[in-house]
């Protein structure tokens, strides 16, 4: 008697790789190739002011940083202890749910309260030289004063 030698059928296996392999070359050209990223070009249009309203804190090289509401400085402080310019924010919410002074779109809502309809967008430019952490400090004082959008910039960026 001769011995008996295994053999696998491996036809199943080649049919269900031929199924995935085709299953696998219609889904490719579906899933997209790239992402496009516009980048905004600086306005070249001299005629663009800042709006007196807008909220600038300006972290300079030295750590030291700046509030300027338009083109005035509000307030002054450092990374370290950044509770004058938080103050002063807080003051500005105020000032401005006092006044009406409402976001743009949010003017005639009056369902809303004046919490929600008051501007609380704040820009935070540091330079590049200024490490993340000490931006992030920075980033989560004025949130801790009610900052909401915040906004970042680069030094490469116009005044």
């Amino acid at each position: 008697m001769r011995d008996a030698s295994p053999s696998v059928n491996v036809t199943p296996l080649i049919d269900i790789l031929l199924v995935l392999l085709i299953i696998f070359m219609v889904i490719t050209p579906l899933k997209p190739a790239r992402f496009k990223a516009y980048v905004p070009q600086p306005v070249e249009d001299e005629r663009v002011k800042v709006s007196p309203q807008t909220l600038v804190v300006s972290v300079e090289r030295d750590l030291s940083m700046k509030l300027l509401l338009g083109k005035d400085v509000v307030a002054e402080a450092t990374v370290g202890d950044a509770s004058e310019v938080a103050a002063r924010l807080a003051s500005e919410w105020r000032e401005r749910k006092l006044t009406g002074k409402w976001k743009t779109d949010l003017a005639a809502r009056t369902d809303l309260a004046p919490d929600d309809r008051i501007e609380r967008t704040v820009f935070v430019r540091a330079p590049r030289s200024v490490r993340y952490g000490e931006v992030a400090r920075v980033i989560d004082a004025i949130k801790g004063a009610g900052a909401q959008p915040v906004g970042l910039q680069t030094d490469e960026l116009p005044q």
